[in-house]
């Protein structure tokens, strides 16, 4: 695996940030790769963790590496590993390392939700504070973490009716923050999405 090598450059308010974007097969491909640019741009160093589960697109070909629902592959073949961004194992990864998750949707987090090890990253990630982001469906493994409960979120439709049953306080906004948890809807939200996230790590 290349090491990341971080570039220089003026006025990015996130140089001294680092994120993991954590996704499982059949995720929201422009929910990844938005999020990957957009902070990227801001200077952060992104970490994109594939979790091999959920239903691969070609689930009679074994060994192939996690992928999207529009075919997005991880490692990301158009960039470059190691120069925009590195890889890491969910079990390589130090929290005291990151100063933010974030959760694309998709299908992913119905895959990521019943990962044991995924669960416990999360709850310790909110204990320390650390800034907890999700899309769409992503929300979904915040319900099984335990952490919305009185939270302010939103997210995709389809989600709704479970926030509002683990005890959620559910709003129709683009993106949403609840102190360190960051929720939005759609791909349409994105900019929104990712506006709040950059502000939340750059005040940090």
């Amino acid at each position: 695996m290349l090491k990341y090598v971080k570039r220089a450059g003026p006025g990015r308010r996130l140089e001294s940030r680092r994120v993991a974007i954590i996704v499982a097969n059949e995720f929201e491909d422009v929910e990844l790769i938005y999020p990957f640019l957009r902070l990227s741009e801001e200077g952060a160093e992104v970490v994109i963790v594939p979790v091999e589960r959920g239903l691969h697109p070609r689930p009679a070909v074994r060994g192939k590496q996690v992928t999207g629902r529009y075919g997005t592959p991880i490692p990301l073949e158009v960039f470059g590993e190691g120069v925009r961004y590195a890889i890491k194992r969910l079990n390589e990864i130090n929290l005291e390392d990151f100063d933010a998750l974030i959760f694309p949707g998709g299908f992913s987090p119905d895959a990521l939700r019943i990962v044991p090890e995924v669960i416990e990253l999360v709850k310790k990630a909110h204990e320390k504070g650390k800034i907890i982001a999700a899309i769409c469906h992503g929300p979904q493994v915040l319900i099984s973490a335990g952490l919305v409960r009185d939270k302010k979120v939103t997210s995709y439709a389809a989600v709704r009716d479970d926030l509002v049953n683990a005890g959620a306080i559910f709003v129709n906004e683009p993106a949403v923050r609840d102190g360190n948890i960051i929720t939005s809807r759609v791909p349409d939200d994105l900019p929104e999405f990712c506006q709040m996230i950059i502000e939340a790590l750059s005040q940090a």
